[in-house]
């Protein structure tokens, strides 16, 4: 016979973004504790609230399973001197498992006489397993911790209450100075303390307190809410799923409401408006069936419908009052030019190790200028994109950004526009801050794309330059975020950007301080960036020994990394992938014998050829084009035959040193040529 076993961690307010995770997390430590404790159970529900987590365990069994075990202990001629006697090993052992030497017995193992000991072990009743799951109550782990009272004990919340129950039957568990009981904590307002008779009834008992615990039903019960005004006044309402998960996790008994704002503050850019509302408030914002944002907001209460029209007049006096803020800014913002906000650039640090944010503006323009060139921008984007590169950062000194932090960038594109820059400038100006997350939108635009390369290669560079270097999880300027979003842009573009010749440009011409060595850890930031172009790949699906091969090639432009991943993995099923794989990896394993490496002025000599094969794998060799990674894998998979019959004829380590040398010369050709498509022997062909 099973049962349901209910367990309820009551705390102060959690903050909203923990809740979710930690109830999740909850869940799972506790699964796998029943699970390394042999206690069966057929599901784990969760609930939460802002001032709970709860599991209810379903199906739990009564007891331990049953198990027997076999113990192993020490070889043979350990557990028994010559004459037959036991051991201290052997007795130790043989306590140690709650047995005597008796009952020992000896298994081979390998040609080894080992003891063993089998025995049986009755499961535990659940109830004395359930004791201890304290012990995942403390070990669910939260982003910021804190400590009340005298105790060191840490955790996101000070805890008020536990509930423990075995279908009807308390199971003490004990936290500090509070033990659990069957009493739970309705709503702080509209409820009181509730005796759970039964776990089985915990969901009902509390709803009648005016707690809805399961999140899922509270969430839903919101969603109806809304849809609901939406339809009574033709609205079009978009419920951001982020910040209906956070509106969830602030109430226990939701009531949805909607209020108003004078319609003159729609003059405000929609942005300002939507963050006032979505993230300043946790507001859901309205739009009319034309699309166009509506004097209205909509709120989402913790309690019932009582006095609700005080409480749409406090919120709407609180939106007003951030919108006014907001209007005047915006109108105070427009007074100045772009100009006086770049002019105010020169007294705001980017870094204090690296210098002002305008020193950095002037780099990025210098980067831009090479990569309009590299990416080949026509005159009208290389213009834009000058001019976007000598302004990007002019809305971080503007009063609304400095208001609304959120809004660089967005504020940068509404003032470009309204103080006359070209549409392109304008988005370029947005843009380049994008993706603003590992996998978020890329900028829609030439323009916004090369500066916010530019950017972040500038932000690359001298953070490194400064030793300023992300370490295990420690990045606090997002320099993997920024170096993905290079590798993410050049990819979505097909954009070709050598990282050897980059560095090489930016240390002859970009004008830093002296404090800023760019040469100091040149390869580390190609090391950096190839590992970003590994993460790409992975997200791609491609193999992990293809990956780790390009990775280890010559090629450090990640547009032609992810080209030959590409085209390799489009080739493993081919049927001769592995002997091609196999002939070039003779190349390239035999090419390392050499004691000289590749360089433009390498030469062959015809006249120390023995055999026909030289020949014919020199004139082959050096039709192959490596400007396309398809064509490259087809031309160096066509020369398996050639190569093999060069193996068959020739032996590379001649006793004659120049004719030694010779073949070495010719490997070592043909390796420059296959090392573009990484370093083959990383791939696996069984």
């Amino acid at each position: 016979m099973t049962k349901n076993y209910l367990l309820e961690i009551g705390l102060e307010e959690m903050p909203a973004h923990v809740v979710t995770k930690s109830v999740n997390q909850f869940a799972q430590k506790a699964e796998k504790f029943l699970k390394e404790n042999r206690i069966s159970f057929d599901s784990i529900e969760k609930f939460s609230t802002p001032r709970r987590l709860t599991i209810l365990v379903k199906g739990i069994a009564e007891k331990q399973n049953d198990i027997d075990v076999k113990a192993k202990g020490p070889s043979k001629k350990i557990a028994q001197d010559a004459d037959g006697n036991w051991t201290k090993a052997a007795q130790g052992f043989a306590r140690g498992q709650g047995m005597t030497a008796d009952d020992i017995f000896f298994e081979d193992l390998k040609g080894v006489e080992y003891a063993y000991i089998q025995k049986h072990e009755d499961g535990k009743k659940v109830e004395d397993v359930l004791n201890h799951m304290d012990e995942v109550i403390k070990s669910i782990t939260f982003p910021t911790r804190m400590r009340w009272g005298s105790y060191d004990f840490e955790y996101i919340r000070p805890i008020h209450w536990l509930v423990s129950l075995l279908d009807n039957e308390e199971v003490p568990v004990k936290i500090l100075d509070i033990t659990s009981g069957r009493m739970t904590r309705g709503h702080r307002f509209l409820g009181e303390d509730v005796e759970i008779d039964d776990a089985k009834n915990y969901v009902e008992k509390l709803k009648s307190q005016f707690v809805i615990v399961d999140a899922k039903a509270r969430k839903q019960i919101i969603s109806d809410q809304i849809a609901k005004i939406a339809q009574d006044n033709n609205w079009d309402i978009d419920v951001d799923p982020d910040l209906l998960e956070e509106v969830n996790n602030l109430v226990e008994f939701p009531t949805t409401f909607y209020g108003s704002f004078d319609k003159k503050y729609l003059e405000i850019p929609d942005e300002v408006l939507i963050t006032s509302m979505k993230d300043n408030q946790r507001y859901f914002y309205v739009r009319d069936q034309a699309g166009k944002l509506a004097p209205y907001f909509i709120g989402v209460r913790n309690g019932n419908t009582e006095h609700i029209e005080n409480v749409i007049r406090g919120n709407e006096k609180v939106l007003v009052a951030r919108l006014e803020d907001a209007d005047f800014f915006f109108k105070e913002d427009q007074k100045k030019s772009i100009a006086d906000y770049v002019e105010k650039l020169k007294s705001v640090n980017f870094h204090v190790k690296i210098g002002t944010m305008y020193e950095k503006m002037e780099r990025v323009h210098q980067i831009a200028e090479h990569l309009a060139k590299l990416f080949k921008l026509d005159a009208t984007e290389t213009k834009d994109l000058l001019r976007a590169s000598d302004i990007y950062k002019f809305d971080l000194v503007t009063n609304m950004v400095d208001e609304f932090s959120e809004l660089q960038g967005v504020m940068g594109e509404k003032y470009a526009e309204i103080m006359g820059e070209t549409e392109a400038v304008a988005h370029a100006v947005r843009e380049h801050y994008m993706p603003i997350s590992a996998e978020g939108e890329l900028p829609a635009s030439k323009v916004g794309a090369a500066l916010a390369i530019a950017d972040k290669i500038d932000s690359l560079v001298t953070f490194y330059a400064v030793d300023l270097i992300p370490s295990g999880s420690n990045d606090p300027y997002a320099l993997r975020r920024q170096a993905y979003g290079i590798v993410r842009i050049l990819d979505h573009y097909q954009w070709s950007l050598d990282l050897n010749n980059l560095q090489d440009y930016l240390k002859a011409n970009l004008k830093v301080p002296a404090k800023l060595d760019l040469a100091k850890n040149e390869k580390a930031v190609n090391d950096f960036m190839i590992d970003r172009v590994r993460q790409l790949l992975k997200q791609k699906k491609v193999r992990n020994d293809i990956i780790d091969a390009v990775a280890a090639g010559s090629n450090v432009d990640p547009i032609a990394m992810i080209d030959v991943a590409e085209v390799l993995q489009n080739h493993i099923q081919d049927d001769d992938f592995k002997v091609v794989m196999e002939a070039l990896g003779r190349i390239v394993n035999l090419s390392k014998k050499a004691k000289f490496g590749y360089s433009d002025d390498l030469q062959v000599d015809d006249s120390l050829f023995e055999n026909p094969s030289e020949s014919q794998l020199k004139e082959r060799v050096a039709k192959v084009s490596d400007n396309n990674a398809e064509d490259l894998f087809k031309q160096l998979a066509a020369l398996r035959p050639v190569i093999d019959s060069y193996f068959d004829e020739n032996m590379i380590m001649a006793k004659d040193e120049k004719v030694k040398n010779n073949r070495l010369t010719q490997l070592v050709i043909a390796n420059h040529l296959i090392a573009n498509l990484g370093d083959l022997s990383k791939i696996v062909t069984k």
